[in-house]
């Protein structure tokens, strides 16, 4: 492959234009990052959106890489003379990388193998004579005796025939077609069996219990699902399971023997001998190394991407604004923190509440919280879903019902991250004058009010909404979450004069020093007036700004594009387009006048207003969409999280009722649904609907409210099975 045929490659893969692949490989090259792209070049890419210009980006990576590869292999096989027209063609057409490498492995330097030695005593013609099948007279101990040399260490004939089978095992297991051959065989006949080391089980009895499923399993490769394949190799690394590709050997060797056979020969058995060995010594456990090896980085790839669609789920979930949150992060032994915040984030008061110990302590703690709610006009109580919760809300519920207390509402927050957000230096820059566990509480409070400006906060993988997050490659996890970070923040867009430096760092074009220069610039100059005032900030220059700006909102009435999306290189364009529907800038600040703008909006011929303006059609649109709500956060489309103001109980349900409940978790098997209880429930995948699921993912998103069925009910282990489609007939 040459490099100018990269974009073609990729364009066909991803249906698109050769022209969108390589503009886009333009704009990525010229420094430019992928939310602007996507966002504010539209002309150029023809309207990808993010996931497909990552896409590209991933790929131009690989098959760049592919090419390099491609021409440091043509060099070292040219410079040992070997290279063939043919061999030539077949490296520049590969594709991946383990074609390349299947092409080079016969050229390979290597260690001193059983082959290598064989040849250093001379054995190489009588390797190529057991290949060709051409002496069909004599035996083969006789020509194999015209190689003995003691001086060489080949002593007698059958020690000629053995170092010549080692040569003959290497080179016809070496062979590219058929490793590929082979390789997909594998694929499709073969199966990955586990069984239980009774040993290391009972050594850690209680560990094991986890892998007791796969005490005698087996499961076509093909059909392994990456949650299987995750928890098999977990299984195996803590010593429990004993894990192997099982095929059928003897069918595969005859395979083999069968695609090299010629003729009749005096070293057929030679031929037939060598091959069972290289097929079993040789291509077999490299085969099954390999195969394990892709099934890891399939369920990885998986998993994580599982992962980031979750957490982006989550950060993208509805803010609860407006309202003054008391935190609750349960507590038995040092009891319950608490801390209410009003409807900026800020704290009010805190304090600890003991709700699990005697009936006095709770007493005096329900006066304290009546108070607080009365005091602060509390309006709904964040209840962490961490040790005790349970029993805090069984006390939130009667307070609420015992007081008729009709205003106020709770609901249970994931408080995954909580405590390491709790202990970073950042909360104690944001939160110096309260101690670790208060701060947990704040942070309770505050993820249900703006769940993206306080979760940005947080490491991604202390958040909890992924599977088997430590079993997969840590930089790659990293590298995916902080993407999906990005997207959110970039596609709801910050508040310049409020966002913290956990916030601003993940706007496009702007990193850590940078968020921190325009924090310090904010205390020191008080708040930014206008975008423009963005170029006075230290380290922030015009390329920065040109990546940044158009995600930083300023809430005012200077410059009411400067709270909108449109960015500061189309105010120009904005400002006529407002013109030509008879509007003024001003007119972003009357609420009517924005009504009479949303009704025109409607009417207007897009492609004529940007054939008329000269601009282009993409822009154009979002410009329209941009002006009639000026400050929209795109979550509010999104409906409220679940709010509840009574508890229920494992006895209170019974199998066939229907039940409200919030997405907290997805997995490939399945989606644990909160239904107010103290355990989730399970919705099987085969529960989602009566059409055929590929992934959970396809049907439901973290946060989505749902009304499910309750099917089962195992009160002794604690479990609930649910069901979407019997609930909605779907």
């Amino acid at each position: 492959m040459l490099l100018t045929e990269i974009s073609g490659v990729i364009a066909a893969e991803l249906n698109i234009k050769q022209k969108q692949v390589t503009e886009t490989e333009k704009l990525l090259e010229g420094g430019n990052t992928v939310p602007f792209i996507a966002r504010y070049r539209k002309e150029a890419t023809g309207s990808l959106d993010e996931e497909q210009i990552r896409t590209i980006e991933e790929r131009l990576t690989y098959l760049k890489n592919l090419v390099k590869r491609q021409e440091e292999i043509l060099d070292k096989i040219e410079e040992q003379g070997k290279l063939t027209d043919e061999l030539k063609a077949a490296i520049e057409k590969a594709q991946k990388l383990q074609e390349l490498e299947d092409l080079y492995l016969p050229y390979k330097q290597k260690k001193r193998t059983r082959a290598s030695i064989a040849r250093e005593k001379g054995l190489e013609p009588l390797a190529d004579a057991i290949v060709s099948q051409e002496i069909q007279k004599g035996s083969a101990l006789d020509a194999a005796a015209d190689f003995v040399d003691e001086e060489k260490g080949v002593a007698t004939a059958e020690d000629a025939l053995s170092g010549a089978r080692d040569i003959v095992a290497e080179v016809t297991m070496e062979e590219a077609e058929l490793r590929k051959i082979m390789r997909e065989s594998l694929w499709s006949a073969g199966s990955i069996v586990t069984e239980l080391d009774l040993k290391e089980a009972e050594k850690n009895s209680e560990e094991a219990q986890v892998f007791q499923m796969y005490e005698a399993y087996e499961e076509p490769v093909r059909t392994l699902p990456s949650h299987r394949t995750l928890a098999i190799n977990r299984g195996e690394k803590k010593g429990f399971l004993k894990v192997k590709l099982s095929v059928n050997h003897e069918e595969n060797i005859e395979k083999i023997y069968k695609r090299i056979y010629k003729r009749p020969s005096i070293f057929a058995d030679e031929l037939k001998a060598a091959v069972e060995d290289g097929y079993k010594r040789l291509l077999f456990p490299a085969l099954e190394r390999e195969i394990r090896n892709i099934l890891t980085e399939n369920a990885e790839k998986q998993a994580i991407h599982v992962f980031g669609q979750n957490l982006k789920q989550l950060l993208l979930q509805a803010p609860l604004a407006g309202h003054t949150v008391m935190g609750l992060d349960p507590g038995y032994r040092t009891g319950c923190k608490m801390a209410v915040v009003d409807a900026t984030g800020r704290v009010c008061d805190h304090g600890v509440l003991q709700v699990t110990k005697s009936d006095a302590e709770r007493e005096t703690s329900a006066k304290k919280v009546l108070s607080l709610i009365k005091k602060h006009h509390v309006t709904l109580i964040s209840i962490g879903n961490g040790t005790a919760s349970y029993e805090t809300e069984e006390f939130t519920s009667s307070l609420i019902k015992e007081n008729n207390l009709t205003d106020v509402h709770y609901l249970i927050t994931n408080e995954a991250g909580a405590s390491v957000y709790s202990a970073s230096k950042l909360a104690k820059e944001e939160l110096p004058e309260y101690d670790v566990t208060i701060r947990g509480a704040v942070s309770i409070a505050r993820r249900v009010q703006d769940p993206l400006a306080e979760l940005v906060k947080i490491d991604p993988q202390s958040i909890g909404v992924g599977q088997y997050q430590h079993d997969v490659n840590q930089k790659e996890l990293a590298a995916t979450l902080d993407a999906v970070i990005e997207s959110a923040v970039n596609h709801v867009g910050v508040d310049l004069n409020t966002a913290s430096v956990a916030l601003l760092k993940h706007i496009a074009g702007i990193n850590a020093t940078i968020a921190k220069n325009i924090v310090a610039y904010r205390d020191e100059n008080g708040v930014f007036s206008s975008r423009k005032d963005l170029k006075k900030v230290p380290r922030l220059g015009p390329a920065a700004f040109t990546q940044c700006a158009g995600f930083l909102r300023i809430h005012g009435e200077k410059c009411p594009l400067d709270n909108t999306s449109v960015h500061p290189e189309s105010y120009e364009l904005a400002e006529n387009i407002l013109t030509r529907l008879g509007f003024t800038l001003k007119d972003l600040s009357v609420k009517e006048k924005l009504s009479l703008l949303s009704d025109k909006r409607k009417t207007v011929d897009e492609t004529k207003l940007a054939n008329d303006l000269e601009a282009g059609l993409p822009t154009v649109h979002d410009i329209l969409d941009a002006l009639i709500k000026p400050g929209r956060d795109p979550r509010e489309d999104l409906p409220a999280p679940l709010t509840r103001q009574a508890i229920l109980n494992l006895s209170d349900i019974k199998t066939g009722s229907i039940m409200r409940g919030t997405v907290r978790n997805i997995t490939d098997f399945g989606v644990f649904v909160d239904i107010g209880l103290k355990t989730a429930g399970l919705i099987h995948i085969s529960e989602l609907s009566k059409k055929r699921v590929k992934h959970p993912l396809d049907v439901v998103s973290v946060g989505d409210i749902l009304n499910v069925m309750i099917i089962n009910v195992d009160e002794k282990r604690g479990r609930i099975g649910l069901s979407l489609k019997q609930a909605t007939n779907g």
